[in-house]
């Protein structure tokens, strides 16, 4: 039986690459060839370091998660790689699967969706983050015109950035406490601001920088009834906020985004793989290479992983390369 190279948590903080061994692919399946593997920092850290909520345990499963939280865990779900079993629709053909980082795997035929023509493999590993970016947006519902700020210049406040600059008239701003991510926002064509200078009387603020202060700024930074997008996930962090200045005089919203579900504004006409496919073809924008920060071969993956979620790494989209391993 053939063997593929998996990346493991063993428990939080502590991590490992193990062979083991892959079936063959049978009718309705295809065997996938891992080219490339995408970090998504900010969920990836919160399992690296144990801290997913036992209440979350079930919810927060990747689809082809082996193991449980907090470890041993094989977790991921940014997966591009080339179909060599299969149907003849699909060998040959490059695909976007939510596998965790593993050299080659199994998996039904519907669980993956071909990468568009125009996209190049590396930028493809975008797909999941470019799909949260979509809901976040389905759930914002921006208007044309609006003054839109993005709290937060990780991987998903840029795609959101990216996608909402896309809407006519909208006026879109970055908001990030390192200033280095202007150089970010400038290849991605929207403003950027460092959080003192930050546009305030915003009709609508999104928040993806997983912090409480990220939070309050969002707050402070919209509109009299205006509503706020938080689409950060905390994990076991607590969160406080004043509440008690002007929270309820000016009416404010704060309403959760989260890619599990599709935004219910389009949870009757959409399904899952639809919302996926499209990210796939937003993802010919050669603008979104500006989030590949980083690039390691496979066999650095639990070094790359600890300074990612230890913050000694600051890389955006740190993309893992999988062609040599065997």
């Amino acid at each position: 039986m053939p063997e593929a190279v998996a990346f493991w948590i063993d428990e939080p903080g502590v991590a490992a690459l193990r062979r083991q061994p892959i079936a063959a692919a049978v009718e309705g399946e295809v065997l996938v060839r891992t080219r490339y593997t995408g970090i998504s920092r900010g969920t990836e850290a919160t399992v690296f370091l144990g801290r997913v909520p036992s209440s979350e345990h079930e919810r927060m499963r990747a689809p082809f998660q082996e193991g449980d939280f907090p470890g041993p865990v094989k977790y991921g779900y940014l997966n591009v790689g080339v179909v060599e079993q299969g149907p003849d629709a699909l060998r040959g053909r490059t695909v976007f699967t939510l596998f965790p980082h593993q050299s080659a795997f199994v998996v039904p035929a519907d669980a993956v969706v071909p990468v568009p023509r125009g996209v190049p493999s590396r930028r493809a590993v975008l797909a999941g983050a470019v799909e949260t970016a979509v809901n976040v947006l389905w759930d914002a519902a921006p208007l044309i015109g609006d003054r839109v700020t993005v709290v937060g210049a990780g991987m998903i406040g840029c795609c959101v950035a990216r996608l909402a600059r896309g809407i006519p008239g909208l006026d879109v701003v970055l908001v990030d406490v390192d200033a280095s991510r202007r150089a970010v926002a400038d290849r991605l064509d929207v403003g950027f601001a460092e959080p003192g200078d930050a546009p305030l009387g915003c009709d609508l603020v999104i928040n993806t920088s997983g912090s409480e202060a990220g939070l309050q700024l969002a707050l402070a930074s919209v509109v009299t009834d205006g509503e706020v997008i938080e689409a950060s996930w905390y994990g076991d962090r607590p969160v406080t906020l004043a509440l008690g200045a002007d929270f309820h005089s000016r009416r404010l919203t704060i309403r959760s985004s989260q890619v599990g579900a599709v935004a219910g504004r389009r949870r009757g006409t959409r399904t899952t793989r639809d919302r996926l496919t499209l990210a796939l073809e937003l993802l010919q924008d050669a603008a979104f290479d500006a989030l590949l920060t980083g690039h390691s071969p496979w066999g650095d993956l639990p070094v790359v992983m600890a300074d990612l979620a230890t913050g000694r790494s600051t890389a955006l989209c740190h993309t893992i390369d999988w062609t040599d391993a065997s």
